[in-house]
């Protein structure tokens, strides 16, 4: 396997003569720069031409989550193929680069406000349901290796209780610290795990209109339980009210017959929604709403009252047998 030298167009360009010669020499529009200072996120994305999207990398540990994606998406093309995944044009590991076909649309923030969000739940869930497929994941692994936990593990109950409560009013303390000891209890056993996208935010997601066309960014991809794919469905930014979580969970229980449990979608959403909080106000950068880890834990509380779930008392202890 071999990344590229830099991140540039004239590097991009050079990669493509030797993997998708028929695209050399096309305009290249690189996306953006991400992880200067940091190896792990050293790769990029630019548009080639009008019709296509190159994925590259250049360092050692980018270079590999790029090439998992690789063998991910490959394996995951076979029959039968799971719905919404990015057509693979070209790719190739010397030099690594990974092309797949340009399908124009927006992002699922920019439409949940106005598409019909039992339809658009229901095609998600075709998506997660073939995802989580047992056979999927065996597919992914014979194609990559053992694949082990959650590539983005949220922030810990114990970090957010420790760090979040200078972010937040004084009358929300109490609450934030009994949610934290509440999620660790749900959390506490793992469920089943299966092929999980891993970062499958609004921005992951290519809608025309209220069709759903695409999935993208699998670099992510790991094994961790269901409910870890819907962590960020609650909001912010998916519509008014839980309404497509809801219609999420019910399509995928009607195509698998599977029950997705709220309270563990909950704990998850705790732990990325406030562990996003939480790095946005040490680092002195806006929340995705420009609003504030306060009003964001008053959102939390909706939701968890939306969901008829009371997290003040550890689930883990209730279930426990009075001796």
């Amino acid at each position: 396997m071999k990344w590229l030298a830099e991140c540039s167009a004239e590097a991009l360009d050079e990669a493509l003569r030797v993997v998708a010669p028929q695209l050399a020499g096309r305009s290249i529009m690189i996306a953006g720069r991400a992880g200067e200072k940091e190896p792990l996120w050293q790769s990029s994305s630019a548009i080639v031409g009008e019709r296509f999207v190159a994925k590259f990398a250049w360092s050692r540990p980018a270079a590999l989550r790029l090439a998992r994606e690789i063998g991910i998406l490959t394996a995951l093309s076979r029959q039968p193929r799971v719905p919404f995944l990015p057509e693979v044009v070209a790719c190739g590991m010397d030099p690594l680069l990974l092309v797949t076909r340009r399908i124009p649309g927006r992002s699922l923030f920019e439409v949940v406000g106005s598409i019909d969000r039992d339809r658009a739940g229901r095609q998600l869930a075709c998506f997660l349901a073939a995802l989580h497929d047992p056979a999927a994941l065996e597919r992914a692994e014979h194609a990559v290796g053992k694949l082990t936990g959650a590539h983005l593990p949220p922030a810990t109950a114990t970090v957010l209780r420790e760090r979040l409560g200078r972010w937040v009013r004084p009358d929300q303390r109490h609450a934030l610290t009994r949610w934290c000891g509440w999620a660790e209890a749900v959390l506490a056993r793992p469920g089943p795990a299966v092929l999980v996208h891993g970062d499958l935010h609004g921005d992951n997601q290519v809608w025309d209109g209220a069709e759903l066309r695409l999935v993208v960014d699998f670099e992510t991809a790991g094994a961790a339980e269901p409910e870890y794919d819907l962590r960020a469905f609650p909001g912010p930014g998916m519509g008014p009210g839980l309404e497509l979580l809801e219609a999420v969970m019910r399509h995928y229980r009607q195509i698998t017959g599977r029950r997705l449990s709220a309270e563990r979608v909950m704990a998850w959403h705790l732990r990325h929604a406030l562990g996003d909080a939480l790095w946005r106000a040490e680092a002195g950068v806006p929340l995705a709403d420009h609003r504030t880890p306060a009003q964001w834990v008053e959102d939390m509380a909706a939701r968890f009252s939306a969901l008829s779930i009371s997290p003040g008392v550890r689930p883990a202890l209730r279930r426990l047998p009075i001796i």
